[in-house]
Formats: structure tokens, sequence, C-alpha cells
């Protein structure tokens, strides 16, 4: 048994170089690639997330664009259609006023040719009386035909 416990203890010490190369390869892997890998790592991921808070905030920004722009889409049509029934309404008046207008033109000539035919009925009625009283006076002549002495014979 002494003799593997010989054995034993050369191994251990044939292997102690072996294990302080592979503490030395831990540390230097350790400085020389851990820490920089890591370091590395954590800027990326700083980039990556601070890329993706620079896509929200641009995401963000750009929706509240939007909403401007729709803001002054809805208000640019809300004036379009003020303006629009404003403008309705104002030729709505004008036409009234044109009509209002050709109606009482319309009175009134409908007025003067009333008159005018009133005139007229006045001045025919007048002619035929003056034409009805001459005709008479010609009726009686031709009827009762005066006596030369100027009396009118009676038969």
């Amino acid at each position: 048994m002494q003799d593997i416990l010989n054995q034993l203890g050369e191994l251990v010490l044939g292997s102690v170089p072996t294990m302080i190369f592979f503490v030395v390869l831990v540390i230097a892997y350790a400085a020389l690639v851990r820490k920089p890998l890591e370091t590395m790592l954590a800027e990326r991921h700083a980039r990556t997330s601070g890329a993706m808070d620079q896509a929200r905030s641009a995401i963000s920004a750009s929706e509240a664009k939007a909403a401007e722009y729709e803001a002054k889409l809805r208000d640019a049509r809300t004036k379009i259609f003020e303006n629009r029934q404003a403008m309705l309404k104002q030729w709505n008046t004008e036409r009234e006023k044109a009509l209002e207008l050709a109606r009482h033109d319309a009175q009134r000539r409908i007025g003067v040719a009333r008159e005018a035919v009133q005139r007229a009925g006045d001045e025919a009625k007048q002619q035929l009386q003056t034409s009805a009283a001459q005709l008479s006076d010609q009726i009686l002549k031709a009827i009762l035909p005066t006596h030369r002495g100027g009396a009118a014979v009676q038969g």
C-alpha cells in the first residue's frame, strides 16, 4: 500500500505544474477573453437597446406627428365645410334677393299692363259710346227724315 501511496504522491507532484498552468490559463482567459467579451456584449446590448429605444421614440414621435397632421387635416376639412356652408348661404341669399327683385319687377309690369289694359278698355268704351251715339243719330236720321221746314213729319 505504501507503493500505491508513493505512486499517488508522484502523480500529484507531477500534476502540480499542470494545475498551476490550468489556474494561469483560467486567469488569462478571464483577463484576456472573458472581460473584453463581456464588455463588448454589454456595449452591443446597450447599442441594441439604445437603438430600440431610439426606434420606439421615433415611432412615438411619428405617431404624434401623424396625430397632429390628422388634427390639422380635420381642422382644414371643417374650415372647408364651414366655408362651403357660408358660400351656399350667401348664394341662397343672393338668389332669394334676385327672386324678390324679379317678383317685384313682375308685379310692377303686371300693374303697368293692367293699367294699360284698363286704359285701352276705357278708350274702347269711350269709342263705343261715341260710335253708338253717332250710329243712333244716323239710324234716327234714316228712320225719321226731317221735315223741310224744320219740323219732323209724322206718319
